[in-house]
């Protein structure tokens, strides 16, 4: 008998296309790592593939506790946010997700409608990363009876201590307490993106608020740079944070800008001045007369640790400016003051010019928007006469001359060519 025999051949066929074992595997591994993540049980190359292919969707619960791969916590923001600076987060990507991820489940939180365990479940599994936390939003408990308060809330700020005993807002003392490597803390007590839905309450921070808030700083002893802004914290806000950081061992940078602090609890940032290690200081745009001016300059004076103080947009005036340029003739260690906006004249110029003249320490000075005046302008000139320091001097909007500010300007840069000369040729020693 005849048989023929007939082979058909798939021209596009090739042993290519067939994965190995071990592929087969290894995805597979990648696609149930959540039910069953065995990731230290492979040889190190293995580990490298299944991690290229695992989703960046998976809960934290099972990545968080991976060994640090840099390539997937990267895919990891990259896939979530437009904007990722890592540099901001010390070139660690897995430290820029858990800060990021933590901040947004902060911002989102609405107290007695959130389940507080979305904070808590995330604590042990951030806090060996998380340095640096900054929410510029906390939103307020929903209201439930909406129809019946409509007819009290006023659209007035006398109206906003009416309801402030259901107004609190998550509290941060558990938090901040749990992460021992913290070291900068951002926040800001408003409401962003409001719209029509706009009320007063809604950028209330509340005395519990902040009693929370400062009994957190003092047991958190890492810390070392605390902002508060845009929270209407006033007086008897701003003593009672100050009473918890008086001892505090490491902060060196306090920023209360943009608030509603008046006299009282500028004497009271004085105390901390004197008693703290404080290197930066920022009270820009509150409520500061001269008595509050005076209470920091006294402090000033015999401080030995701020290299910067910024009282932009305050109240000061010239009894206050007086009292500040006196501070800074035995003041040996600021290096850059802000007097922006404070209803500056003559008075001051002509303190500042004495300081100008005998202090060997600051580098910057802003008069901006005030009414220094031709003398004014006049009497700094001559203060700088043989001034080696000063490298910077704002005096847009000071009412001097403009043959006085170019004179000026010509001095703060010569003293800037000079440092960066002497820098390079004596560099600083590297710490050991």
């Amino acid at each position: 008998s005849f048989y023929r025999h007939c082979i058909a051949e798939d021209p596009e066929w090739s042993l290519v296309t067939v994965p190995s074992l071990t592929e087969l595997c290894l995805q597979h591994i990648a696609d149930n790592f959540e039910k069953n993540p065995i990731l230290d049980r492979l040889l190190p190359e293995h580990q490298r593939k299944v991690l290229e292919r695992l989703s960046t969707g998976l809960p934290l619960t099972v990545t968080a506790t991976l060994k640090n791969d840099e390539d997937y916590w990267k895919r990891c923001c990259t896939e979530r946010w437009k904007l990722c600076n890592v540099s901001n987060y010390g070139d660690s990507w897995k430290r820029m997700f858990l800060e990021r991820h933590l901040e947004n489940v902060l911002r989102r939180f609405i107290p007695n409608t959130t389940d507080p365990n979305q904070v808590l479940e995330l604590i042990p599994l951030c806090k060996d990363y998380v340095k640096k936390l900054e929410v510029d939003q906390f939103l307020p408990p929903v209201k439930m009876d909406q129809k019946e308060e409509a007819y009290d809330v006023s659209d007035t700020r006398s109206g906003v201590g009416l309801d402030e005993v259901s107004a609190h807002h998550y509290d941060l003392g558990v938090l901040i307490t749990a992460l021992p490597h913290l070291e900068e803390l951002h926040l800001s007590y408003n409401v962003k993106d409001c719209g029509m839905n706009f009320e007063w309450n809604l950028f209330n921070f509340t005395h519990q608020d902040c009693c929370n808030l400062a009994g957190a700083l003092k047991m958190c002893p890492s810390l070392k740079v605390f902002k508060l802004t845009h929270s209407e914290v006033d007086d008897d806000k701003t003593r009672l944070l100050v009473h918890n950081l008086l001892d505090h061992p490491k902060l060196v940078e306090l920023n209360l800008s943009h608030n509603i602090i008046k006299d009282k609890g500028a004497r009271a940032v004085g105390k901390l001045i004197s008693q703290s290690r404080l290197e930066t200081l920022n009270l820009c745009n509150n409520q500061i007369h001269h008595l509050g001016a005076q209470a920091i300059a006294k402090a000033l004076a015999k401080n030995p640790t701020l290299t910067s103080l910024n009282l932009r947009l305050n109240r000061v005036e010239d009894e206050g400016g007086e009292a500040i340029g006196r501070a800074l003739l035995t003041n040996n260690t600021l290096k850059s003051i802000h007097l922006g906006s404070n209803n500056l004249s003559g008075p001051t110029a002509l303190i500042f010019s004495q300081v100008l003249a005998k202090n060997t320490t600051l580098t910057s000075v802003n008069f901006s928007c005030n009414h220094l005046g031709l003398d004014g302008g006049k009497q700094l000139l001559e203060g700088l006469a043989n001034n080696k320091t000063l490298t910077e001097c704002d005096l847009r909007l000071a009412e001097v001359s403009q043959e006085a500010e170019y004179f000026i300007n010509q001095i703060a840069r010569s003293n800037e060519e000079a440092a960066k000369l002497r820098s390079l040729q004596h560099p600083p020693a590297k710490a050991l």
